[in-house]
């Protein structure tokens, strides 16, 4: 067959495989497709017009009322809202790599997820290579990168349905340079830091974050932050933070993050933001007023919150940071030592300096801990309990129930849930016009377990904001929560071409029923889709058609604004 034939073939299939109605000027097809008689939010915070939308390629090419052409296929929106995608402010790197669906994320109208807050996909070298591949062991992954390009471009070959982007982390800097160690660096391990970041920025990062509570995170210092942030902001880039402490000294930590902003001259992004522990619940409104001087005296300062009352994290978390450095195998071994474990039972009945992120104390002991999930089959059986039952069912003393797991574990990443939030502090955060929404979930699906135990975050934070929050509460407006959703975390990380629904901006789109949109992922039970979410777009393609997933991988690396060579080799000079 000709070239010329097989082309003529291919253009006769692909007609051929239109649905009848979308038959309209297939001839012609000026537009992919149109959506017709939908209530449009486009974002900016105004209020829903009505009016139709017309798709060719990959960007949104008219919006208006009665929109006249042709289309290869028609989807009718009367009676849904139609955005543009939601930008998930924190994922992560790693469940887009196992399954490039993303299903979790897309189905609740995610179609840009930025990942990357304290470990990062990139730089992998040296002492970082054997954690980052014990984490992803359990999902047959073999780490064969070591940049955050080599990263991105693995994701491209393999495919995606929502676009990705990513920080560097301060803890994936310092392991790659210095692994996972209590001590300031040296100055040739500063610049060889300095120098991996800048070019990680060159790679497309979209600045520098840390996850502040975590080691090797948690050993840094806000000097050490400083000189890294200001390599970042030579590249326009932004610094993202999980403060190092939400509890008791939540506003010095937010003092620190400001003075990191500041002093590097770069925007500030609080991630998830919490008053966390019980004996702090109801000093969100402090926190808000320290962040609204800052931002009066003109510190670009935002945050994102997840609409939960739990987070998830590493159970090491029970346990302070000073015992957590070096391997997996090393943790597993130092707290087989009575001295070391009776002085970790101390500073957890008793807290210690330095130490903020106590999740015992803060959720108000054992019972507030669940165990999410674990490698080995004898420990199944703990899955989903909280740590005051695992230790009921074991006949141990708390503390030596969560040392003698951690031991049988190996050390090795254990994720739980922590319950330390109060609903009233979420809401009036919620309130807040700098914060948006974010997950800080994982991209999974009900098949895919490799990853561990889900919180519900990972399949309902968007149509919980919309449904409860939005229709059942009245604690925002439609229109602000869309916004939250799109040009607020687009405008944050810096996405110019994203997170608003107007002709010349990338074609992600999101059409669900406002009157339906809920999520139904629970604690208990939170591999559950979401209901509501009608279709989803992804660079114009539909990667969700009528409530299904389709297979289309049409996702994109969105890349930061300094992807170009220049200041990497000067600070390799030095």
């Amino acid at each position: 067959m000709s070239h010329l034939a097989s082309s003529a073939f291919l253009l006769l299939l692909a007609w051929l495989t239109v649905p009848p109605e979308s038959w309209l000027g297939a001839a012609t097809q000026p537009y992919d497709f149109l959506i017709k008689g939908g209530q449009v939010i486009d974002g900016s915070g105004n209020p829903a017009f009505r009016a139709d939308v017309a798709v060719r390629g990959d960007r949104i090419a008219a919006v208006g009322r009665g929109l006249q052409g042709t289309a290869v296929r028609i989807i009718d929106a009367a009676g849904q809202v139609v955005t543009p995608g939601f930008i998930d402010l924190q994922g992560s790197p790693f469940g887009v790599l196992v399954d490039g669906r993303a299903e979790s994320k897309v189905r609740q109208g995610v179609t840009t997820e930025v990942f990357g807050e304290s470990g990062s996909a990139g730089p992998v070298l040296g002492p970082a290579v054997a954690p980052m591949q014990d984490y992803l062991d359990p999902t047959g992954i073999q780490v064969d990168w070591s940049t955050l390009d080599g990263y991105f471009r693995r994701i491209q070959r393999q495919g995606t349905a929502l676009n990705i982007a990513s920080y560097v982390g301060v803890g994936q800097l310092r392991l790659s340079v210095m692994g996972n160690v209590d001590r300031p660096p040296t100055d040739q391990e500063m610049k060889r830091m300095e120098s991996l970041l800048a070019q990680a920025m060159e790679e497309g990062a979209l600045g520098l974050s840390s996850g502040l509570p975590y080691p090797p995170n948690s050993y840094a210092s806000r000097r050490e932050t400083i000189l890294l942030a200001r390599v970042a902001a030579r590249y326009g880039g932004i610094y993202a933070t999980h403060m190092r402490s939400e509890g008791s000294r939540i506003l010095e930590a937010l003092d620190e993050a400001i003075s990191v902003g500041e002093e590097a001259g770069l925007p500030v992004h609080i991630a998830h933001l919490k008053v966390t522990g019980r004996n702090m619940w109801g000093r969100m409104g402090i926190v808000i007023e320290h962040i609204s001087r800052a931002r009066s005296r003109g510190v670009e300062l935002t945050a994102y919150q997840y609409p939960y009352l739990a987070g998830m994290g590493p159970l090491q978390k029970c346990i302070p940071p000073r015992f957590q450095q070096g391997t997996a195998t090393d943790l597993a071994n130092l707290l087989g030592q009575d001295r070391v474990r009776e002085q970790i039972r101390q500073a957890i009945e008793n807290g210690e300096p330095g130490w903020e992120s106590n999740v015992v104390a803060l959720t108000g002991g054992f019972e507030g801990i669940v165990l999410a999930s674990v490698r080995k089959p004898e420990n199944k059986i703990y899955e989903g309990r909280t740590l005051h039952q695992v230790a009921s069912l074991t006949k141990k003393d708390p503390v030596d129930a969560l040392l003698d797991l951690l031991v049988s574990e190996e050390g090795k990443y254990t994720p739980a849930l922590f319950f330390h939030m109060s609903e009233e502090d979420v809401r009036l955060a919620m309130k807040q016009p700098w914060v948006a929404v974010g997950s800080d979930g994982i991209a999974v699906s009900p098949s895919l377990r490799s990853l561990g135990q889900a919180h519900p975050r990972f399949y309902g934070t968007y149509p919980r904001i919309l449904g409860h929050y939005v229709r059942e509460k009245g604690v925002l407006s439609l229109a602000d929560a869309v916004r939250k959703m799109t040009s607020l975390p687009a405008q944050i990380v810096g996405l110019p071409d994203r997170g608003l629904l107007k002709p010349g901006m990338a074609a992600d789109l999101v059409i669900f029923d406002p009157e339906s949109v809920n999520d139904r992922a629970t604690f208990e039970q939170p591999d559950h889709f979401p209901d509501g979410i009608s279709f989803v777009v992804v660079n114009g393609r539909l990667v969700v058609a009528d409530g299904e997933q389709t297979e289309a991988l049409p996702g994109k690396v969105l890349y930061g604004p300094g992807r170009h060579p220049s200041i990497a080799e000067e600070l390799r000079a030095r």
